[in-house]
């Protein structure tokens, strides 16, 4: 398989384990308490997780080190934050549909640009709120079901899960922009916390783990190392042999994927409303993602030629000021950057 299509493969396979990420934990709270699920996913990961970094250690370029401070400082809020936005997925996907959690947890591409103004100058254009309006809506078309008095709980969680999510996605990007952090590293001192924070409220359920049945075991397993430490690696690598936009596009078919799972594997319906509803969310979130991305690489155009009139005799690229154009390292400019799919730990 040519290199481009092996990276766009494993880029939709990591989407697609995203999405059947919602009926697993569903199935897998149906089973176990919530917290306890949570707990056992965030102790396989991390142990999964420490594996590796060993592993890594005591290979051939065994030199790396454990972790950084940078590393550890930027682990332990993140770590809290994924914490926060899992504990409210995993109740919220517990009382409604896969399908629509995997929908409404989409609604985080346009949530995100509202909250995140990091490379961006003055406020969004108005076609990217009528995006936003348009995700809305759909949202209320999901709740809907089959009838506008019905709200789920369920829904009211994952719409709140969104926004939490959109938050942890800002707080990436500020804690890392500049720094030299490792995602393996990085991951595992999340799901170290992870484990933390949910071992005590978890403790009192913990027997529980020995009377459960091999397929409960398997979700579990299922969302530790398949949506966890796979998905998180699998895209490091992808992202890293594609352009943003091209990543941003493939990852962003998870909705997609999470409604096929729910209703070919377990059997949901959905009706007029609902069925309009995952349409509009689908397009409206693929709208506002390139608004966004179009806003954001006309601002990096803008500066650039701002700078410009500025630039002296010995420093003439207008991309990079600080290196000439005989530089044989002088990089090119870089893609305007995409708000995509957080990694779920």
């Amino acid at each position: 398989m040519p290199d481009a299509r092996r990276t766009d493969a494993v880029l939709l396979l990591v989407a697609l384990v995203w999405g059947s990420s919602y009926l697993s934990a569903q199935t897998a709270a149906a089973a176990l308490p919530v917290l306890v699920v949570l707990f056992a996913r965030y102790a396989l990961s991390a142990l999964a997780c420490l594996g590796l970094v060993a592993a890594a250690r005591r290979g051939p370029q065994g030199r790396t080190r454990g972790w950084t401070r940078e590393e550890i400082r930027a682990g332990v809020p993140l770590g809290v934050t994924q914490a926060a936005v899992l504990l409210i997925e995993t109740y919220g996907v517990a009382h409604t549909s896969a399908a629509n959690a995997g929908l409404i947890i989409s609604l985080t591409i346009v949530l995100t640009p509202l909250l995140d103004r990091s490379g961006r100058r003055g406020g969004l254009p108005p076609v990217f709120f009528a995006a936003a309006g348009v995700c809305v809506l759909a949202v209320g078309l999901l709740m809907a079901g089959n009838g506008f008095h019905a709200l789920r709980l369920g829904d009211l969680l994952m719409l709140g899960a969104a926004v939490v999510r959109a938050a942890h996605v800002v707080l990436v990007g500020r804690l890392t922009a500049g720094r030299t952090i490792r995602p393996l590293q990085l991951t595992a001192v999340q799901t170290l916390v992870g484990s933390a924070l949910f071992l005590a409220p978890a403790a009192r359920d913990l027997p529980d783990l020995a009377h459960v049945g091999p397929a409960a075991w398997a979700q579990l397993l299922y969302l530790a190392l398949f949506c966890s430490v796979f998905a998180f690696l699998a895209q490091t690598w992808a992202v890293q042999r594609t352009s943003a936009s091209r990543a941003s596009l493939l990852l962003g078919t998870e909705p997609i994927w999470a409604a096929a799972v729910g209703i070919g594997l377990a059997g949901e319906h959905f009706t007029v409303l609902t069925g309009f509803g995952a349409a509009l969310m689908v397009a409206g979130t693929y709208w506002g993602q390139a608004v966004e991305r179009a806003h954001r690489a006309k601002d990096f155009t803008n500066a650039t030629q701002l700078d410009a009139p500025h630039l002296d005799a010995k420093h003439p690229n207008p991309t990079h000021p600080n290196v000439t154009e005989e530089d044989p390292a002088c990089p090119t400019a870089p893609e305007a950057p995409t708000p995509t799919k957080p990694t779920t730990v």
